[in-house]
């Protein structure tokens, strides 16, 4: 795993020696910039934008301006985000830790500007979608799909958007000067988003307190195979805390399972459960050992 040593000069510059180059997918001032933060709490970063997930994998991939990635996995609201998880499938990169973000959505607006004066609101599809409910009481207001939360906030400051407003994070506010007129807004305050971090060129040293596994497999097509597999590995105590489905490209109508758990008991470890799977299962791979995330509001 990346380590960095950073001084406290460096915590507050981040074209610092030491700073760690994180690539994220979005403008600065996203979410996956605050879940970086708190999870490389402590170090330097360099925040490295990318227009697109895919964008990120082969900058990080290639190491280009980039020591890693951070990628938004499934949200509690909107569920799995399919094409990352084949992202990760057919890149070089392990996962390395995650993070569980609360999804806070603001409304911003130029200074000056009340949520009276606005025509247009701005930001990602997923966003609008969260915020629905709360524009329903201001019928006048036009909701317009972009490419990302941060950049639409970078816009109506860029652009000096009078009668124009948009949905991003608390941080994107302090990074371009804007005014929140009205704080999270997202209609279910239980708005989660997973992260994981994404490193390449193979593990490097575990964590001494790794406890969770993410893997992904495929199984005859015949009755029964999944289910021996999670027989199998609650044989061995392992917690099953996801498994997601994805269609096998040219193979239709067969899937590839996506699996994470947690090893709850002290007595077996994952190696085993892994071990003891493998037989079962074709194209097994182990995409990531690491610790648990922790939740931050």
């Amino acid at each position: 795993m990346l380590q960095t040593e950073a001084t406290e000069q460096d915590l507050h510059d981040d074209n610092a020696p030491s700073a760690l180059r994180v690539c994220i997918q979005g403008g600065a001032g996203a979410f996956h910039e605050i879940a970086a933060k708190h999870w490389f709490s402590g170090r330097a970063l360099r925040i490295i934008p990318a227009l697109t997930f895919a964008e990120m994998v082969d900058k990080t991939e290639q190491q280009r301006d980039t020591d890693v990635a951070i990628m938004a996995i499934e949200n509690t609201l909107a569920g799995a985000i399919l094409f990352n998880y084949a992202l990760i499938y057919n890149s070089r990169l392990h996962i390395v830790g995650e993070v569980f973000l609360r999804i806070k959505q603001n409304l911003l607006a130029l200074p000056g500007q009340g949520i009276e004066d606005l025509r247009e609101v701005h930001s990602h599809p997923m966003a609008i979608e969260q915020c629905r409910e709360f524009f329903r009481q201001y019928p006048h207001i036009r909701l317009v799909e972009t490419e990302d939360t941060a950049l639409s906030a970078r816009q109506v400051r860029e652009r000096h958007l009078l009668h124009t407003g948009a949905i991003a994070s608390s941080l994107a506010a302090e990074m371009y000067g804007l005014d929140i007129l009205r704080e999270s807004i997202e209609t279910n305050k239980q708005n989660y988003t997973r992260f994981l971090i994404l490193e390449p060129m193979g593990y490097g040293l575990l964590p001494h307190d790794a406890n969770k596994v993410s893997l992904c497999f495929a199984v005859d097509h015949t009755v029964g195979s999944l289910h021996k597999v999670l027989a199998v590995l609650a044989a061995y105590h392992a917690n099953l805390t996801k498994i997601q489905s994805a269609p096998i490209v040219g193979k239709p109508w067969e899937y590839r399972f996506f699996l994470d758990f947690v090893m709850d008991g002290d007595d077996l470890t994952y190696e085993q459960a892994i071990e003891a799977i493998r037989p079962i299962t074709h194209d097994l791979r182990v995409l990531g050992i690491y610790q648990q995330g922790k939740h931050y509001d």
